[in-house]
C-alpha cells in the first residue's frame, strides 16, 4: 500500500525539551512492544503507572534500577508452538506448548514461530495475549490491577486494533485506566522537537511522520511495508545464494545477529558494488553457534539495500528516501524548510551505519532533478538535517516515558475502565484522532 494519506490533524502537548535530562523514575514502568516487548519498572508511592510501547530491536536488554528511563527487559514478539508434540529439552530450555519472547528465540529451532504483528498492526490477537501475560506476569511479575498504561500505535492502526486493545486492558487484564500514543511522535518527544519528520524503521514497518509546531500532519504521513524482518531475511536469501547452509526459520535469529553485527547501508553502490567484486576489503568473518564461519562481503551492504529499494524483496513502494522526500514535498511549502532541518530517525531498523548519510545524498539529489530540474547552481541553498541520536533504538521508550510523567496524575487524559464500562469504545474518542 504505496503512499496511503489519512486525514485530519492531532495536536499534541508542547514540546518538551531535549534528553538527556533527569526523569522521575515511573512506578511499575512497563514498556511492552508490539513489534518488540520491552519492560522497565520502578517503584513511588501512591502512584501507579504502567506503559506498553513498541520498539523494533530484537535483543534482549537488562539495566538497572537507576536506569529505569531505559528498557528493564527487551524481547521479540514472537510466539512459539512445538514443531514435535513431544517434551523436549534445548539446551537448558525446557520446551512448553507455548513459549514467547526470549525464550522462544533461543529455542527457535524446535519451534513454529509465529510474529502476532503484521507491518506494525496487531493480526493474531490469541498470541499477543501470549505475549502480554509473558511480560506482566513471567518478566515483570506485577499484578495489573488499578494501574495506568500507555500503550502505543502505529499511523494508520485500524481503529478497531484500538479498540480491542482497550478492551484487553480494561476489562482482560482490569488496568484502570489506559492512554494510547503514537510511536512516532513519541520519538519526536525524546528528541525534544516541535517541527519535524520521524523516520521510524522498527522490525515490521517503517512509518515517516511529518509534524508541524507540536501539529501531526496525518494526511502526509507514509508507510514502507519493509523493515527489520525484511532486511534478515533478504540476508538469508543472499547467503544462500553464496552457498551456505542455513534454515530459514532455525537460522533467522543467528542471522539476525549477523545483520546487527555486520551490514551498513551503502552510501555508493557502485563503489562497494566494485570493492567486492576486485577485492576482499569488504569481507568480515562470523563465527555460527555450531563454530562454522562463514566470510560475509557484498551482503552486507545488499541487504539493507532493500530499504531504498523495496523491489528486492518483492514490495512494489517507492524506497525510504523518495517517501521521505515525497512525505516533505507534500507538505505546505511554508512548513517544508522546517521539516528538512529535523529529519529524526527512530528505531533498531535505524541504526545501519551508513542511513544517515544515504539519506541526506539521496534527498539533495531528489532535490536536484525534480526541484531544480538538474541546475546545481541552487543546490547549496537546499539544507537537510538528519538527527540521528546514539540512543534511536529506545526513541519510543523514552518519549513514552516523558509523557507518562507529564499525564500520569492527570486522570482527565486517560480512558479509565469506569468510563470504558458508560460508554464502550465511545470513550476512546477523548484521546483525539489516530
Amino acid at each position: 500500500m504505496a503512499d496511503m494519506p489519512i486525514g485530519m490533524f492531532m495536536r499534541l502537548p508542547p514540546p518538551l525539551p531535549a534528553l538527556p535530562f533527569p526523569l522521575t523514575p515511573l512506578p511499575q514502568v512497563l514498556l511492552c512492544s508490539t513489534e518488540e516487548l520491552v519492560s522497565s519498572r520502578s517503584d513511588m508511592l501512591r502512584r501507579s503507572v504502567t506503559i506498553s510501547i513498541p520498539l523494533p530491536t530484537l535483543t534482549y536488554l537488562s539495566f538497572s534500577a537507576h536506569e529505569q528511563n531505559f528498557p528493564e527487559h527487551q524481547f521479540p514478539s514472537i510466539v512459539g508452538r512445538p514443531i514435535l508434540r513431544t517434551e523436549e529439552q534445548a539446551g537448558d530450555i525446557v520446551v512448553k506448548d507455548i513459549m514467547c519472547g526470549d525464550e522462544a528465540a533461543a529455542a527457535r529451532s524446535m519451534l513454529q514461530i509465529t510474529y502476532p504483528m503484521e507491518n506494525g498492526i496487531v493480526k493474531r490477537w490469541d498470541d499477543m495475549q501470549h505475549l502480554w501475560n509473558y511480560t506482566f506476569y513471567e518478566k515483570m511479575k506485577i499484578d495489573p490491577t488499578g494501574r495506568k498504561i500507555l500503550l502505543t500505535e502505529p499511523p494508520m492502526n485500524p481503529l478497531k486494533n484500538r479498540e480491542q486493545m482497550a478492551e484487553v486492558m480494561l476489562e482482560g487484564y482490569n488496568f484502570g485506566g489506559v492512554y494510547v500514543a503514537i510511536q512516532a511522535v513519541l520519538a519526536l518527544y525524546a528528541q525534544g522537537l516541535s517541527s519535524g519528520v520521524v523516520v521510524d524503521s522498527g522490525d515490521g514497518v517503517t512509518h515517516i511522520i511529518p509534524v508541524y509546531e507540536s501539529t501531526v500532519l496525518n494526511h502526509h504521513i507514509r508507510r514502507l511495508d519493509v523493515a527489520g524482518r525484511d532486511v534478515t531475511r533478504n540476508l538469508i536469501a543472499l547467503l544462500l545464494r553464496r552457498g551456505y547452509a542455513l534454515n530459514r526459520t532455525a537460522d533467522f535469529e543467528t542471522v539476525r545477529q549477523i545483520k546487527e553485527k555486520l551490514c551498513y547501508v551503502s552510501y555508493d553502490l557502485e563503489l562497494d558494488k566494485k570493492l567486492s567484486e576486485d577485492t576482499t576489503v569488504l569481507v568480515e568473518s562470523y563465527t555460527l553457534p555450531d563454530g562454522r564461519v562463514i566470510r560475509v562481503g557484498s551482503e552486507r551492504f545488499e541487504a539493507p539495500e532493500c530499504l531504498f529499494q523495496p523491489h528486492l524483496v518483492d514490495v512494489d513502494q517507492p524506497g525510504i528516501a523518495e517517501l521521505l522526500f515525497n512525505t516533505i514535498q507534500g507538505a505546505d511549502v511554508d512548513v517544508r524548510s522546517s521539516l528538512y532541518k529535523a529529519i529524526v530517525l527512530s528505531g533498531g531498523s535505524s541504526m545501519y551505519p551508513g542511513l544517515p548519510s544515504r539519506l541526506e545524498k539521496e534527498l539533495k539529489q531528489l532535490w536536484l532533478t525534480r526541484v531544480l530540474q538538474g541546475n546545481p547552481e541552487r543546490l547549496n541553498k537546499f539544507k537537510v538535517r538528519i538527527e540521528d541520536p546514539p540512543r534511536r533504538r529506545h526513541m519510543v521508550f523514552l518519549g513514552g516515558a516523558v509523557l507518562a510523567n507529564l499525564i500520569a496524575d492527570k486522570e482527565d487524559m486517560w480512558v479509565t475502565k469506569q468510563e470504558w464500562q458508560e460508554q464502550g469504545a465511545r470513550a476512546l474518542a477523548k484521546l483525539g484522532p489516530r
